[in-house]
């Protein structure tokens, strides 16, 4: 049983709560925040009995806890994530993993070096239809990916505490904190770029919308991640890929949300399996709320029972992804393509 502390209780922290109760192999013994008082008393209401403590420190001294999961801003990840490293936890720490690809690198090779394991919350990677189109990619059932364009577009998000997620210097903006999905999973799927072209909108929270193509020798890659909507637009998340003989398509706010079309055959549903790191259900349709979010925190709870590295969403893959994502912000700054170093 992995025992578990949350630091930062806001609207991804409270999620994050809410999944360890329903795993089997964890249990959320601890919470950090800096409003502890309105934290007891909303875990009160969702039912969470944890204790809740106003320092990091003083939750560390009394209380034994085998992973710290850092759902700060993300201008406090690096801090928090070395604290606990240092403090030899394994450590679950939401996206982006820094604001810069020096302190991404830092927190990667800090937690190789003290022996720890580490996962970063791309999502993306464990959401389950995703998960299916990478497995229906290696299949070759449609032939080869031709052309690959995905979107990530959102109202303006207004759930953050002291709406920090809007102040650039804290959030990266848009670019960094929404679109990092795409880029990240563009990267699990095909490999790193040889370049990045982008251009891209500023708005309240700096870079609000960005549009960038993925330079690949044999497939054409582009997506596309704003923010800007009006506030009550809402979220849809949503790729369109074209094969030799086939296509497919998600939509979020569709139903069902997964769909293939191959030769001259009609379009249908492909079903998904949505794993739960062996806590399984299949589902054809629109995908659960919890989706990828339950999946990589039952994922990682399974590698440390097993005491075996994760090897999705790793530390040095959130660097990297990371990296890329400040090469695109580049490009849009500069208007012009940015080659991505191969290391």
């Amino acid at each position: 049983m992995q025992k578990v502390a949350i630091i930062g209780l806001g609207f991804m922290g409270t999620m994050h709560a809410q999944i360890y109760q329903q795993l089997r192999h964890a249990t959320l013994v601890a919470a950090v925040d800096k409003h502890p008082a309105k934290v007891r008393r909303h875990l009160a209401k969702l039912g969470i009995e944890a204790p809740v403590f106003g320092t990091f420190e003083a939750m560390l001294q009394a209380t034994a806890v085998d992973v710290v999961d850092v759902c700060l801003p993300t201008d406090l990840h690096a801090t928090f994530a070395l604290k606990a490293i240092a403090a030899k936890k394994h450590v679950f720490c939401e996206k982006p993993l820094a604001l810069t690809k020096e302190k991404g690198r830092k927190i990667a090779a800090a937690a190789k070096k003290a022996g720890v394991f580490l996962q970063v919350g791309q999502c993306i990677r464990f959401w389950p239809e995703y998960m299916a189109f990478e497995a229906f990619v290696k299949s070759l059932k449609a032939g080869k990916l031709l052309s690959l364009s995905m979107q990530r577009r959102s109202g303006l998000p207004m759930h953050s505490v002291d709406h920090w997620i809007l102040k650039e210097a804290r959030s990266g903006g848009s670019a960094l904190d929404l679109h990092i999905h795409d880029t990240d999973y563009v990267c699990h799927l095909l490999g790193k770029p040889d370049a990045v072209t982008s251009r891209a909108s500023r708005g309240v929270s700096g870079w609000d919308h960005i549009f960038t193509t993925y330079h690949f020798k044999n497939v054409a890659v582009t997506a596309e991640g704003g923010w800007n909507y009006p506030k009550k637009w809402g979220f849809q998340m949503a790729f369109q890929a074209v094969f030799e003989r086939g296509a497919v398509e998600f939509n979020s706010g569709a139903s069902p949300t997964l769909t293939l079309t191959i030769g001259d055959g009609e379009k249908q549903p492909l079903a998904y399996v949505n794993p739960g790191a062996g806590e399984s259900s299949t589902s054809v349709g629109n995908l659960s709320s919890l989706g990828g979010y339950y999946n990589e925190l039952a994922a990682f709870i399974a590698c440390l029972e097993k005491k075996k590295a994760p090897m999705i969403a790793t530390g040095d893959q959130a660097a990297e992804s990371l990296a890329i994502v400040l090469c695109e912000i580049r490009s849009a700054a500069t208007r012009r393509t940015v080659k991505i170093t191969k290391s």
